[in-house]
């Protein structure tokens, strides 16, 4: 069986830039393929933590590396805990922090996961399948209005309350097609190539594992982390990421983010990283052809700046 390539790899090799005795993290996993082609590149005594909430990714990324995985510490658990993950190895500031907040190929292709609707599985969705919320928990037990706020919060929804009317309408609704038809029912199924249940799912994924909320956790414990030089590199997949990648990245390389009414800086932010990339990186058409789900994927890039000098006043002397 072939490998999974990784999405907008070549790019994240020339962001991150390691090179051998570096130290890097790799906060999801997925299939190995980001966390091994680090490996090589920080040959021959590069290390790299690699971390994900998924029992199976860390199984597939364990043999996928063969001999590499000397020089790789996989962790189970979320990059919203990156600064504790760190501090239990004993390590200090990274050379580079690779953030790819996709879902993997083979968690999508499995029914049991309850990602995709494309085979019928339970609605579970849980990135880490060993405890709390599932999908099916928030479809059968939030109201029409909870329901409602979810798939328009999450999924960017616009048809938000029509279609968590229909769901409760139809519960006990337990399985990925059952839902989907439930949303097909209730919106239509259009003319185009997206099922109308793709933002219900994304909506139900992102609520059942809190993912916004570790993003946000993720990002300024990833700036702390990060050596002077060292660069901080997120693939997002949709506009929620993307936009709280943007927003953090750029406040982080600002000076000053008092409000645009306020006439002079009264903030005393200083900036912590230099942004790399003005516009996010997008997969080239050839890897969109090679991988269709490369297609919506959008990086970003900032590099740590040093600690801005602080001159403190030493006594005063009489010079003669």
């Amino acid at each position: 069986m072939s490998l999974h390539i990784p999405v907008l790899l070549e790019a994240v090799l020339r962001a991150l830039a390691p090179r051998p005795g570096g130290r890097f993290l790799d906060g999801t996993v997925g299939d190995g393929g980001h966390t091994e082609a680090l490996l090589i590149a920080c040959a021959p005594d590069g290390l790299v933590l690699a971390l994900d909430r998924d029992p199976a990714a860390l199984s597939r990324t364990l043999h996928r590396l063969g001999s590499l995985a000397r020089r790789c510490l996989l962790r189970r658990g979320s990059f919203a805990d990156l600064g504790a993950h760190l501090d239990a190895e004993g390590w200090g500031l990274l050379d580079g922090i690779l953030l790819d907040l996709g879902i993997s190929s083979p968690q999508l292709a499995d029914p049991d996961r309850g990602f995709s609707f494309q085979s019928p599985g339970p609605l579970d969705m849980r990135l880490d399948p060993s405890g709390g919320r599932t999908a099916a928990d928030l479809v059968n037990g939030l109201s029409e209005a909870a329901l409602a706020e979810v798939l328009y919060r999450f999924g960017e929804e616009r048809r938000s309350r029509r279609i968590a009317r229909a769901i409760v309408a139809a519960r006990p609704v337990t399985t990925t097609t059952a839902l989907a038809e439930v949303v097909a029912g209730a919106v239509g199924r259009g003319g185009g190539r997206i099922h109308p249940a793709t933002r219900t799912f994304q909506a139900l994924r992102i609520a059942v594992n809190e993912e916004l909320e570790a993003l946000a956790d993720a990002l300024p414990q990833a700036v702390d982390r990060l050596a002077p030089g060292g660069r901080l590199a997120v693939i997002s997949f949709h506009s929620l990421e993307d936009r709280t990648v943007k927003q953090f990245l750029r406040a982080a390389s600002s000076d000053c983010v008092c409000p645009p009414d306020v006439p002079e800086c009264r903030c005393q932010h200083r900036a912590t990283l230099r942004l790399l990339t003005r516009r996010p990186i997008a997969p080239s058409p050839v890897e969109v052809e090679a991988n269709p789900r490369s297609r919506s994927a959008r990086l970003r890039v900032a590099e740590r700046l040093p600690e801005p000098t602080v001159l403190v006043p030493g006594p005063e002397r009489n010079v003669a």
